[in-house]
């Protein structure tokens, strides 16, 4: 047999007697028709979907190609390589194969007749060099930013996107439930890590988390023990940790972890392409009064946050309320971040990408809404002594939320 006939025949039978789980047509449809709202809005004609996010969120692959989407007619999906594995996972009709991007017009005009007078592209990741190939491939057609279409339309998550997430969450649940038995004195935070992370892909964890953005490099999970938790570094969170050098300066280190000290442990688990978020406390022993205050302050942080999830409720708001709360509290100075490098959220939405919409922040003034899925995560950071939070993923319901990642609240002691 073949490799065509093969993968036509057995890919599928055997992809999913191992946990594949395809997106179902009516999925792609209802995501294809919000999509093509958020463009009649903006005036985009049609989009060349090129970022493998966006890509996956309408075709159901992420095999090598373009999504090409007038505002009517059917979808063209032109993949480069692998044209038979892309027919397999994808329920979109057309899927036709091409070798060079300036094949693009053609394959268009010939399944669709016309070309479109604009196409929008994603602006805030197409880089430059490829800007201009389509500028010289299109001539005479406006290239429109859809960046936002894709932000506005995936804030909103289906029950089938929610049910990912929550199974990604159990995964979570599994990963803790294990460090536990791993966590010994005396180990370095990225063996601590390193075998977290093992555990995390027996369960079917994919071993990255993606981020809209340039240069974002993290693991998928931070373990910042002591004094390494009240390090800030590269990335816009409340600490950052050591890392192993000056190339990689985040995350966990080679630092052995010691008795009585904070263990922060942040493990974002992502499950057929969608992710969860969450962060628990760890100690050898028990953690110094101290620590273990700022930790319930914390958990009082986070649960006020809940307090007010539900649809309507405005994002910049709840977070002005956190900040009046760690000033009562008496952390002001140190809450989410050591002064003068504190972070400006207590929230970011999460799902296909760790950045997605809603942000619980200083100056996101809009509602949250049903569907929404984001993780909240109160921290407290003492240079020189270490870090304190939690972490978890929730899901806005019709009445409230849910929380999608089901760990024990409380200090894992060991």
């Amino acid at each position: 047999m073949d490799h065509n006939n093969w993968i036509k025949k057995e890919f599928r039978k055997l992809s999913q007697s191992l946990g594949f789980r395809y997106i179902p047509e009516k999925e792609i449809e209802n995501r294809l028709k919000k999509v093509r709202g958020g463009m009649e809005k903006q005036g985009i004609e049609a989009l060349l979907v090129i970022q493998k996010m966006d890509f996956y969120y309408l075709s159901g692959t992420t095999q090598d190609g373009f999504l090409f989407l007038p505002l009517e007619g059917k979808p063209l999906l032109m993949v480069k390589r692998e044209l038979e594995r892309a027919r397999v996972e994808s329920p979109l009709e057309e899927v036709v194969s091409f070798k060079s991007v300036r094949d693009i017009p053609s394959l268009i005009q010939r399944h669709r007749r016309k070309l479109p007078r604009n196409v929008g592209l994603e602006f805030d990741l197409l880089p430059v060099r490829d800007y201009f190939k389509f500028l010289e491939i299109f001539p005479g057609i406006t290239l429109k930013d859809s960046s936002a279409v894709f932000r506005e339309v995936r804030k909103i998550k289906s029950p089938v996107e929610i049910d990912l997430i929550r199974r990604t969450g159990e995964i979570g649940r599994k990963v803790y439930q294990e460090a536990r038995k791993i966590l010994k004195e005396g180990m370095t935070e990225i063996e601590f890590g390193g075998l977290l992370e093992a555990a995390a892909k027996r369960y079917g964890h994919e071993g990255l988390l993606r981020v809209r953005s340039l240069n974002y490099e993290a693991y998928t999970w931070h373990v910042l023990s002591g004094p390494t938790g009240g390090i800030v570094s590269q990335s816009d969170s409340p600490m950052g940790g050591l890392g192993l050098s000056p190339a990689f300066p985040v995350g966990a280190s080679l630092r052995k972890i010691r008795a009585r000290e904070p263990i922060l442990v942040d493990f974002g688990i992502c499950y057929h392409g969608y992710q969860a978020d969450q962060t628990r406390m760890f100690s050898i022993g028990k953690m110094k009064k101290k620590l273990i205050n700022a930790y319930e302050a914390c958990c009082e942080i986070h649960d006020a946050v809940l307090e007010e999830v539900k649809p309507g409720a405005n994002c910049e708001a709840i977070f002005a309320k956190t900040l009046r709360l760690a000033k009562k509290l008496g952390y002001k100075g140190s809450y989410l971040g050591p002064p003068g490098l504190q972070t400006h959220f207590i929230g970011h939405g999460i799902g296909l990408e760790l950045n997605e919409l809603p942000f619980i922040a200083h100056g996101h003034s809009y509602p949250l809404e049903e569907g929404m899925t984001f993780a909240i995560e109160p921290k407290i950071v003492f240079p020189g002594e270490g870090a304190v939070g939690l972490e978890n993923t929730v899901a806005v319901t019709k009445d409230g939320y849910e929380i999608l990642t089901p760990v024990e609240q409380g200090i894992f002691q060991v």
